[in-house]
């Protein structure tokens, strides 16, 4: 039996595809891993390129530590435009 039509691997039931709970599982372990390589991006970047006077960088690490993704993303979007006008880096 030949499969018609571009998602192929998608197709549900007998014919061996995947189903909406393989998909869903699929989905989360890269959303999962895709958030956890964000949240190490900017934990390093903090890290490494905030300036070391101040208490800054120390409050920028735990924030993006003990708030995960969620610490990250205010980093992101709050401080590191900031730093990068600042400091050049």
């Amino acid at each position: 039996m030949s499969c018609i039509g571009f998602p192929g691997f998608l197709l549900l039931g007998a014919m061996g595809g995947l189903g909406f709970t393989e998909l869903l599982v699929l989905f989360m372990v890269l959303f999962f891993v895709g958030s956890m390589a964000f949240w190490i991006w900017m934990l390093v970047d903090c890290a490494t390129k905030e300036a070391d006077t101040g208490n800054n960088k120390v409050v920028w690490i735990l924030v993006i530590a003990l708030a995960h993704v969620i610490g990250a993303l205010i980093y992101l979007i709050v401080r590191r435009p900031r730093r990068i006008a600042e400091l050049g880096r």
